[in-house]
């Protein structure tokens, strides 16, 4: 009983090493892989950069006008209009690249926006980032309208003007609140690159696919993906763990 259960065991190690064999090692398609997990973090990573840079802008502008509407409706001067501008187009990017696909938007740049682009990577981190931004605004607009009032009281008692007060009292802070968000959008975006392949880029599904379509054996390529970003994934929520306990412990 114990020897055939052995031979059952290396019965199965031995297709799995010659399955892996054929579908990674001959013909250097493993280069692939290897190929796809790069272009994964590029464009994750990019975006990322893209996204955070928007957001502060776009939640710079929105938090602005939210706290400052009422005393500056009250006379009404050019920076009061011009503000409400900025708000309302901030409004319309939100809506518009919240409420669509991200596939559909990173289509729209490839195939519309940037035709001529001879290289999808630059696209679809145009694309991801933008997408990103939308969010990672409303993540930091959440963040900055938390802090106390008289946060800002305190930075105009030290002569800073607002942008000043934004600058170094209030960001540094709605940082800390909301970094574990962040790091958590930064999981969900690196995830949702996953699609990447609708433009011609060889990301880690794109890589898995071709595989596939070359060996024709579809489990083994798409099984080693889908482990791929799990580990990923489970090394960055870990990360974002030991990130939140460690803020928890500066704040006591």
């Amino acid at each position: 009983m114990i020897k055939q259960f052995i031979g059952w065991i290396a019965g199965l190690w031995a297709e799995f090493v010659h399955e892996f064999t054929f579908v990674f090692i001959e013909g250097d398609r493993y280069q692939h892989i290897l190929k796809g997990f790069g272009n994964t973090l590029k464009i994750t990573a990019g975006a990322l950069v893209f996204g955070v840079v928007i957001g502060i802008v776009v939640a710079a502008i929105r938090s602005s006008y939210d706290k400052n509407k009422e005393a500056m409706s009250m006379h009404k001067g050019v920076g009061y209009y011009v503000l409400m501008l900025l708000n309302a187009f901030c409004k319309f990017y939100l809506t518009i690249f919240r409420g669509t696909p991200v596939v559909v938007q990173l289509l729209i740049c490839y195939f519309i926006v940037f035709a001529n682009a001879k290289d999808g990577v630059p696209v679809a981190i145009f694309a991801f980032g933008i997408n990103s931004g939308a969010y990672v605004a409303e993540i930091f607009r959440g963040g900055i309208m938390s802090i106390d009032a008289g946060q800002f009281e305190a930075g105009r008692s030290l002569g800073f003007n607002y942008l000043q007060t934004m600058r170094h009292i209030i960001i540094p802070q709605m940082f800390k609140a909301v970094l574990p968000t962040l790091c958590n959008e930064f999981i969900a975006l690196l995830k949702e690159t996953s699609v990447a392949g609708y433009v011609a880029v060889v990301d880690l599904t794109k890589a898995g696919n071709i595989i596939a379509g070359r060996t024709f054996s579809y489990y083994m390529p798409l099984l080693s993906v889908a482990l791929i970003y799990l580990v990923m994934v489970v090394i960055l929520t870990s990360l974002v763990g030991k990130l939140e306990r460690r803020l928890r412990k500066s704040e006591r």
